[in-house]
């Protein structure tokens, strides 16, 4: 096939259209290469429900072995279950997954050792230069001694570590209904909410990598109708819907209403930080001003990072931070090797919940102090034009702070707003927030009429 490596090779993974884009034939190159760049002589692989899954991991898993890696298949599981085995097997990892993409999709998630991130910068230009370099001319012969394969079932240890990071021995009974999305949530919900004293209606626990009910992306409102219907039919307590490979979560109050990914980040930070006194949190610029207050006001240290998982790992792994969270739903616990579980936040919203009486509206209400915007994404030709002109509109403004960390950040004491580019499309995205809904709209507003001239 025809390989333009620049279509499939994103800033943190692999991702592209099977079998336009690639196919097993690139994946072994993909799994020879990630042998030779991370000086492996083992690494652990595993897959989601894709249909084309099992086939990629597996020429993954012989490119592997070829340069003389043994290779542990842990077969179906979730992104976070395999960066549980990457960290407790002390192995490099890699996930055969798409996450919340269509059907079409697949992908590629890479680790080092203990769950550390494989990115540009980390490994995975070499590893995009390599693939070229043998699609074009060969792969290696293979070594002389070719690594071993073994089939290892991860699920039961990944369950019994997450709750063993949760207090929930106070825990009144609940009645959860958990949307899996026809993704890995419904391969690891069952085992890791067992021994809870909760009442479990599962929606679409099916694996099923067509997704015939809804996308597996939760943060897309489109996508949690059929969850805040099922809530408020069963009286339930609260909702959680995973994406497709359940490394990320999202959260349904009794009300049906959503909860903000922000205020999820503030209780679990709140709650590690009881754990660990003074910790540092990690929370990116994007998130609710809620975010560090609350961090403050429970003894720790907020730090401002850039969007993305890279970003926040190394932050993470640079501080020493006890936590991360942005507002896509990814959460990072130092306890689970910095990697972002969407099940370890989902625990500590069931704990904090289950420890006392009322209902999970008023819980979150003292960590969802502001109004927001959500992301809103505008199709622009010229993003850094269109960018100048919101940056001239604003900086010149009293009591106006700008600073480019990520795109532009515009603050003020009321409100403040970032935009900035897409790294793979001619969009720009939008994120308002302000202490009250005229004043975020008003803001809102006035940056949209800059963006969409």
């Amino acid at each position: 096939m025809a390989v333009d490596l620049s279509q499939i090779v994103k800033a943190y993974d692999v991702r592209g259209v099977v079998p336009d884009q690639w196919d097993e034939s690139l994946a072994e190159l993909f799994g020879a290469a990630f042998v030779q760049v991370t000086e492996a002589t083992a690494i652990v692989v595993g897959h989601d429900m894709r249909p084309s899954s099992p086939g990629l991991s597996a020429a993954f898993a012989r490119g592997a072995a070829a340069r003389g890696a043994d290779v542990t298949l842990i077969g179906l599981c979730s992104t976070d279950q395999l960066y549980f085995a990457s960290g407790r097997l002390g192995l490099p990892g890699a996930m055969f997954t798409a996450s919340h993409n269509p059907a079409q999709y697949n992908g590629i998630k890479m680790c080092r050792a203990g769950a550390a991130p494989v990115g540009q910068d980390s490994g995975l230009a070499e590893i995009r230069t390599l693939v070229g370099q043998w699609a074009q001319q060969g792969a290696p012969a293979p070594v002389a001694r070719p690594g071993t394969m073994t089939e290892r079932d991860t699920l039961d240890e990944y369950a019994a570590h997450l709750l063993s990071l949760v207090d929930l021995g106070s825990m009144r009974p609940l009645k959860v209904v958990v949307d899996a999305g026809n993704g890995m949530g419904g391969h690891t919900v069952p085992t890791v909410f067992k021994a809870l004293p909760v009442t479990l209606v599962p929606m679409y626990f099916e694996l099923d990598g067509t997704f015939p009910n809804h996308e597996a992306n939760p943060l897309d409102p489109a996508n949690i109708v059929d969850l805040q219907a099922r809530v408020r039919a069963e009286g339930a307590d609260l909702g959680v819907a995973f994406d497709g490979d359940a490394d990320r979560c999202f959260v349904v109050d009794e009300r049906g209403e959503g909860v903000s990914p922000s205020a999820i980040t503030a209780l679990v930070a709140a709650r590690e930080l009881a754990k660990h006194p003074g910790g540092t949190v990690i929370h990116n610029l994007i998130t609710s001003w809620s975010v560090p207050e609350v961090v403050r006001e429970n003894g720790g240290a907020p730090v401002r990072t850039r969007v993305g998982h890279s970003f926040i790992k190394e932050e993470m792994a640079r501080t020493g931070a006890i936590f991360g969270g942005e507002h896509s739903a990814h959460y990072y616990f130092r306890d689970f090797w910095n990697a972002d579980t969407g099940m370890l936040a989902a625990l500590h919203v069931l704990a904090a919940l289950g420890s006392q009486e009322g209902p999970l509206s008023r819980l979150v209400a003292q960590y969802d102090r502001y109004t927001g915007s959500g992301e809103i994404n505008s199709t622009v030709a010229d993003q850094a034009g269109r960018t100048a002109a919101v940056k001239e509109a604003f900086a010149a403004r009293d009591g106006v702070a700008v600073d480019e960390l990520d795109g532009l950040t515009v603050t003020t004491a009321d409100w403040w707003f970032n935009l900035r580019p897409s790294n793979t499309e001619p969009l720009l995205r939008l994120n308002v927030e302000a202490r009250d809904e005229a004043t975020m709209a008003k803001v809102r507003d006035e940056v949209l009429a800059l963006v969409r001239v």
